[in-house]
Parts: C-alpha cells; structure tokens; sequence
C-alpha cells in the first residue's frame, strides 16, 4: 500500500492529454476533499474530452457528434480546472518541472501526467504516405471518413479487428456508392477474440451486408496516380485492389515521444511502476501512452483501474497498487452482438462446451479447466456474457452445473437449487466439443 508521492493542497497538477483517461482522472480528482487546487490539463485538439468509444456510430450517421461529448469546456471552469485546448506540448524539461507548448507557453508544474495516448500504427510499407490514406482515431478521422463515404469510391479498409470492422461498418452505412473492403492479415476476423466459428458467422453476416472481406491478406505496397493520390492496393501474393481511399485500422503505437525526449525510461511505451509513477517520481503516465510489466494498453476497463489508482495516489489516499485482470470484448456494430474474454485457442488441458444454434445465429462456445471458465466466446445472444465473465473472475468451480452452463445463470441456479435430492438427468446437456 503506498501513501506518498501526493500532491499537495497548493501544488500545481498538470496533466497533458484531454482524452478519455484524462478526464476520468479530472473526474475523481475533484471530488476529493485532498484535490490539488490548481490543476491544468492540456489537449491537442481542439475540442473538450470526448468518448472515443463512440466515433464508429458518428461515422455510421447513428448519432451527432455532441453526443460524444464527455464535458464542456464550462465544467472545467466550474471545477476550477484551467483547459488549455488547441495546444501540443512539445518540451518538458524535467530539471526545471516546466513543459512548453506549440505557442511558446511554458507552465511549471509540481507533479505532471502524462495521458498522451496513442495513434493509430501506420505499416511500414510504400506508398503509406500518400494522399487519402488514413487512420481513424480522432474526431478529424471521423470527418474525413465521413466525407469519403458520402463521395463514394472503392474505400480499403485495413485491419480485421475491432476498430476495421466498426470503421468498415460506418462507412458503408454512411455512404450511397461507396464499395468496402476489409483485409484482414490472419486467416479470420478478430482473431484474437474469435474462434474460428464465431468468426466466420461474423464475417458472413459483413458479407451479406455489403462488405467484402479478404483475409490471409498481407500489404505488400500502396500505388499511388500522378497527383500522388491512393489509387491501388498490392498484396504480396500478388493481388492487386482499386482503391480511391485506405484507412489503416491495424493497431494502435503509444504516444510516448514526450517521455523519451525527455529521458524517461521508455520501451514500446512510458514504463510505469504500480502506482503509475515514471523513473522520475514528479511525473506518472496513464492509460494508452505508458507501459505496465511490460503490457500496453488499448481498452477502457484497465485504463479506468490505473486512473482510480492515480487518483487515489494525487489526493494522497491510501490505495493498492495497479494490477492487470482479464477484460472482456463487444463488438460496436448495430445488429451484430459479440462477447468474447480469454484465450480462443483450446489447449489439451482444457474442456470445450459449445452450443449453436443456426436457424436464430446463435453460438456460445466456453473453455473450462478443472471446472473454472477461462474463456469464452458468444455470438447472437450475448446476455449471459457478463455472468460468465464475473464466474471467470471470480474462480467459480462449475463442476456440477456443467449440463446447464451453456444455458446461462437461471439454468445453473436452478440446478444448483435442485443438486443434492433431486434428479437432474432430464436438464440439457452438452457434450465436450
């Protein structure tokens, strides 16, 4: 349990980053009575913190871009939060405690955070940096997709995972004359999610939908015409796509530059101890842009533990330090329900239960081992996804409610109710796949 390192009643926070991790950190600060009062948050965009999450529904047309926002701009000012926006930090200078910006802003600080996130990891390939490839991170990606999708084209989307399936998604639903396709480097969709079942339900339900997915697809090289303008796509099989427009959704790279420039230790991103603390103990990191016993960080629910930790630690609470648990997968598309949590792949230790039911599209598939859930994948009917997932969590042996685990809580309660004096032979069963 740590209690130091905190800032103190006068001190000066400044947090550079107005993303989601950064306002969640606002949040819990200033509802403590032990808040830094003077606390400075820099964002390079122009706009007040934004949910992240929802950019693939603004891209599908599902909702207004002021949905998105988290706060505005006054609520900082309420708080007594100083929001400094359209402004990137470009030095920090760790020997005198002051950062300075784009503008030549220079602000001193007494503890700083590092919540500088990350962008979306452009393949090293030729061709990247031609007119009309882009990534989809930003409410400026959203944009400009948008605008792709209402002028048509043949749009290439890259990556067949999370983020290229909504971005694919929106596009077509967003646009009249507009033809998708995704390329997915693996042989199927959200591999690291997916079994090979789920996966392919999920990719005949895109097809039928419109869009063309091309998996086993390694780019090779981006052609581009004599305006220097995206025009063909080569894979290194030898296939060849039209191409009016790519959107590179394969990964993210952590936003990290600040701290290396400034000799922090750095690895792929900011390393940071449990307490989220740099190598220097005036600055921590947090969320996408720091790094973790070697783990980096792209979902929400880690990042939203770091930040109760840091806070904690800001307004001088004893706390726990930060420590990695399993978090579980939805995919974001209108009429697709996915669930998904730890490993796709069953080893031979493991004991596979699966239920389908093709007629409703319904699939579950768990992996027990020594009747604890280790993993599991749902596709259709996702509601009993977060009972597995917290009888994951919390070790539950399921050992005799296995006939009726893959029929969810009401069915392994009442078997549970029943065990003991009553026969149970007469419930579903399942058999080990």
């Amino acid at each position: 349990m740590e209690t130091t390192s905190r800032c103190s009643h006068n001190d000066h926070l400044v947090i550079i980053g107005n993303g989601m991790a950064s306002h969640r950190l606002i949040e819990a600060l200033v509802k403590l009575p032990t808040r830094p009062q003077r606390i400075t948050v820099i964002g390079a965009e122009p706009t007040p913190a934004y949910n992240r999450i929802l950019l693939s529904p603004l891209l599908a047309g599902e909702m207004q871009q002021d949905a998105l926002t988290l706060r505005d701009a006054q609520w900082y000012a309420n708080q007594g939060v100083t929001l400094i926006l359209g402004e990137k930090v470009d030095n920090l200078h760790r020997d005198r405690q002051t950062v300075v910006t784009n503008t030549g802003r220079t602000l001193p600080y007494d503890h700083l955070v590092l919540a500088t996130g990350s962008r979306p990891a452009m393949p090293d390939v030729p061709g990247i940096e031609l007119a009309g490839v882009h990534g989809f991170r930003d409410l400026q990606d959203a944009d400009a997709l948008t605008d792709i999708a209402q002028r048509g084209g043949e749009a290439v989307v890259i990556g067949g995972g999370l983020l290229g399936l909504e971005a694919a998604e929106g596009l077509r639903k967003r646009g009249n004359a507009i033809s998708v396709s995704v390329l997915q480097r693996s042989e199927r969709l959200m591999n690291r999610q997916l079994d090979t079942t789920a996966s392919h339900l999920l990719e005949n339900e895109l097809a039928q939908r419109g869009l063309k997915v091309i998996t086993g697809a390694q780019l090779a090289r981006l052609e581009g015409d004599a305006q220097g303008q995206v025009s063909k796509i080569h894979l290194d099989d030898g296939r060849q796509l039209a191409a009016t427009s790519v959107i590179i959704a394969a990964g993210i790279t952590p936003n990290a530059a600040l701290g290396h420039q400034a000799g922090l230790t750095t690895e792929r991103a900011i390393v940071v101890d449990e307490f989220l603390i740099t190598s220097d103990p005036a600055i921590s990191a947090l969320g996408e842009c720091c790094q973790f016993d070697g783990t980096t960080y792209g979902l929400v629910e880690p990042i939203w533990r770091q930040v109760e930790v840091l806070a904690a630690r800001l307004g001088g609470t004893p706390t726990l330090g930060y420590t990695d648990a399993p978090s579980a997968t939805k995919l974001k598309i209108s009429g697709v329900a996915l669930y998904a949590f730890g490993p796709t792949e069953a080893s031979v230790e493991h004991e596979v239960l699966s239920y389908h039911d093709i007629e409703r599209g319904d699939y579950r598939r768990l992996l027990l081992r020594d009747g604890q859930i280790e993993g599991a994948v749902l596709y259709g009917d996702t509601s009993q996804g977060p009972w597995y997932f917290d009888q994951a969590l919390a070790g539950s042996d399921l050992n005799n409610c296995r006939q009726a685990l893959l029929f969810g809580a009401a069915d392994v309660n009442a078997l549970q109710a029943a065990q003991g004096d009553s026969d149970t032979s007469h419930l579903p069963t399942s058999e080990a796949a």
